[in-house]
Parts: C-alpha cells; sequence; structure tokens
C-alpha cells in the first residue's frame, strides 16, 4: 500500500484519556495496524464482488455463491473491525481515497479465467492472514484480548475461505 493511501488511514487519537489498561502508544499502532486491516478487508470485499458478478465457465457457480457468501461476510467484519478501533480510542479511517484502487480494472476481469480469478482471492486472503497474525500476537502480547478475540475469529473465516477457495480450483 502506498505511503498516501497509509497516511489517509492514520488512526486519529480522541480526545478522551482512557483508563483501560492499554497503553496509549500501544492503542494508537493496534488502531493502525487495524486500520490497514480494515483497509485490506474492504478491498478484498470489493474485489470479491466483482468477481462475483464477472465469473464465467464451468465452475460459475461454486465461485459465484462462495464469492457471495464472502463478500457479505467481509462488509459485516468492516464494521466490528472499525468499531473496535473507536473503542481504543481512535478514530476509524475517514478517507478512503484509494479505494479506486482496490477494484480490478475492467481489462483485468476481461482477460481473467474464473481460475485467475480464484487465485487472485486467494492471494489476499493469504495475506490478510499474515497481517491478521501479526496484529493478534501484538496484541496478545499486550493483554489486549478483545483485539486478540477478534484477530482470530476473523482469521478463522479466511482460513476457511482458503480451504474453500482453493478446493474450487483443485485439480
Amino acid at each position: 500500500m502506498s505511503k498516501s493511501a497509509i497516511a489517509s488511514l492514520s488512526p486519529e487519537t480522541s480526545k478522551d484519556t482512557l483508563h483501560t489498561g492499554l497503553k496509549a502508544d500501544y492503542r494508537k499502532a493496534i488502531s493502525g495496524d487495524l486500520s490497514d486491516i480494515l483497509a485490506a478487508t474492504y478491498r478484498l470485499t470489493i474485489k470479491s464482488h466483482v468477481y462475483h458478478w464477472n465469473v464465467v465457465g464451468p465452475i460459475f457457480k461454486p465461485i459465484h455463491d462462495l464469492t457471495e457468501e464472502h463478500y457479505n461476510a467481509l462488509f459485516a467484519a468492516t464494521d466490528v473491525i472499525a468499531e473496535r478501533i473507536r473503542a481504543l480510542g481512535h478514530l476509524a479511517p475517514v478517507s478512503f481515497g484509494m479505494t479506486k484502487s482496490f477494484a480490478p480494472t475492467k481489462s483485468d476481469v476481461d482477460h481473467a479465467s474464473a481460475h485467475d480469478m480464484v487465485s487472485d482471492l486467494i492471494s489476499e486472503h493469504e495475506q490478510a492472514v499474515r497481517d491478521m497474525r501479526i496484529a493478534a500476537a501484538k496484541a496478545g502480547e499486550n493483554d489486549d484480548m478483545v483485539t486478540e478475540d477478534m484477530l482470530t475469529e476473523r482469521l478463522g473465516f479466511h482460513e476457511k475461505a482458503l480451504w474453500m477457495l482453493r478446493a474450487i480450483v483443485a485439480e
């Protein structure tokens, strides 16, 4: 993600002083991580939706159905992630100016096979899993069980999504 994209997602501190047992520096850092995860979740939501509409071929129906299930779950997750950022005392990202770059281009979709689309989704889910593991470990090290649990639940979704996507395109 570009530096300008990351800057637009930088969490802003609320004026409230929180006394929840989590240090301010940690809350700021994890809110930044969660903002990046939120942006990646939106990107994956959009890609899943675009592929849902445009997939063709003999495996159309399973991909069409699975991507619909995924984009609905991903969109619901954006609210959970944003609300956790707020609970940590920071603003959820207010500028998604780079969202135009989230969706695959018409040219990408026109020339992508169903297998290509699924491979792209697999790559996005794998990156999400890697990023969430790092953030969950940081949360655990800082006794932030709520964030750690939320990320553990999200990891479960992404790992199941990976299993199902791989199963659809297995030879």
